[in-house]
């Protein structure tokens, strides 16, 4: 590792395992170098970051995102949106493969990683992808490099929709890596789909989408996953659920690195509900569905009962012209790597949830999860992925403080009560209250999986 700055972050409030203590952390050629709990005292040749009234959290880890890159570049891209990310705290990102051409081959995953190396200012993983004809491509990938499997098992970009029984047997029975699912059933979609199309046609509005993408289609395919997980033992996670009828599928009694079937909830899901369609329209419109507020609020305490494991974003930008076309026209997906982790900090005001349970699920539970090696944690010897946040500086999200290619935001107008004033990875400082180090470059995540 090159030569370079080391730092004490000194009198900050560490939150980390499930505590708040005060105290310094060191950092050291890329390194937690050590961690002093209570300590005042300054040792040796650091430069100093004064934390003092400020909280330090481990790097969030997002395990959903889609940066567009490559093929839609016009929407987003791997440079722009770390450095969003990175704006906003999250220090590693997991990529979806739904990309133009998918990465359902070896050599074209291959290639978004070279174009990251380049590139993403974040550290960085890339999904490979499923389709009904590439078993043995995915049977190439070695577990530790490699995130997981995607498999939509509901609507995608391409040859990414994963219907046949067959091949789904297939993929659950002989995949030895993470399998991560979309899970929405495509019969029932489409029938609603129709319905709705030959009754509204062109004056259909966004609030009509959870009434075509319900919540019995996505219980029919969630459930369908968690059976063929349990009956081939296959490690399952399942991605950005939406209904209280599907937390009935998860155990919240186990242990997070006992359990083989896990699952996500996405900021957009915890933030909306259905009654905001009528001020939101299209930008809200994601796949699942933002659905009722008593699904909401079951998402809520699922998340807190331990039956959702991981909170991420789903992070998945179009342009703002994209997004005001009539329903029927109008791509699912919205940006929101920049305000996930302040997002969540302000429901910590609002009594949903404390500190330590968000730093648990977006930055430990992650990497627990997908067994990330030496991130996720303040710990010695771990990676310095590290997040300075002030919980008292209020600012509004605006088109002039928004990072997203696509200029826009579901959050816009939103006041937030924290800011996010410096972020560390691999021990650098790569955001300082407004400012980036462009010249860092993220590193590749491994994982500590047999092959």
């Amino acid at each position: 590792m090159n030569t370079q700055t080391s730092y004490l972050i000194k009198d900050a409030k560490i939150v980390n395992e499930g505590r708040i203590v005060n105290g310094n952390v060191y950092i050291k050629n890329g390194l937690i170098e050590r961690i002093e709990e209570n300590s005042k005292s300054i040792d040796g040749n650091y430069t100093i970051v004064d934390a003092a009234g400020h909280y330090l959290l481990p790097g969030v880890i997002d395990d959903q995102v889609h940066f567009r890159e490559p093929g839609l570049e016009y929407k987003a891209d791997i440079y722009t949106e770390s450095k969003a990310a990175v704006a906003g705290g999250v220090t590693s990102f997991m990529e979806m493969p739904n990309t133009i051409p998918p990465a359902l081959t070896v050599d074209l995953l291959e290639d978004k990683y070279k174009r990251a190396a380049k590139k993403s200012l974040a550290n960085y993983s890339f999904y490979m992808g499923a389709s009904n004809d590439n078993l043995d491509e995915v049977l190439k990938v070695d577990p530790a490099k490699v995130c997981g499997l995607k498999v939509f098992m509901g609507s995608s970009t391409g040859n990414m929709l994963v219907d046949n029984d067959e091949t789904l047997e297939n993929i659950f029975s002989k995949v030895h890596m993470l399998i991560a699912t979309h899970c929405e059933d495509e019969a029932t979609i489409r029938k609603n789909q129709n319905y709705f199309f030959k009754k509204l046609g062109d004056n259909a509005k966004a609030d009509i989408h959870p009434k075509i993408r319900t919540a019995e289609a996505c219980y029919l395919s969630s459930s369908k996953a968690v059976n063929l997980a349990k009956k081939h033992g296959t490690r399952l996670h399942i991605l950005h659920l939406s209904t209280a009828k599907e937390m009935e599928l998860f155990d919240s009694t186990l242990p997070l690195n006992e359990k083989k079937i896990t699952a996500e909830v996405c900021i957009h899901h915890l933030w909306f509900s259905d009654k905001d369609y009528s001020s939101k329209g299209n930008l809200i419109k994601w796949n699942p569905a933002i659905k009722t507020e008593n699904d909401r609020e079951a998402l809520w305490n699922a998340l807190q009962e331990g039956k959702l494991d991981v909170v991420a974003t789903d992070h998945a930008p179009h342009t703002l012209e994209e997004k005001q076309r009539q329903y029927f026209h109008s791509p699912s997906g919205g940006p929101m790597v920049q305000h996930s982790l302040v997002a969540m900090l302000e429901f910590v005001n609002q009594n949903k949830i404390d500190m330590e349970s968000v730093v648990e699920k977006m930055c430990h539970n992650p990497a627990i999860l997908f067994n990330v090696e030496k991130r996720g944690f303040i710990r010695k010897g771990y990676f310095a992925d590290l997040v300075l946040v002030d919980p008292n500086e209020t600012w509004k999200v605006s088109k002039e403080n928004i990072l997203y290619k696509c200029g826009w935001s579901p959050m816009e107008g939103v006041n937030f009560n924290w800011k996010v004033k410096k972020t560390f990875i691999n021990g650098i400082l790569v955001y300082d209250d407004g400012k980036f180090n462009e010249k860092h470059k993220g590193m590749r995540l491994t994982f500590f999986r047999p092959s």
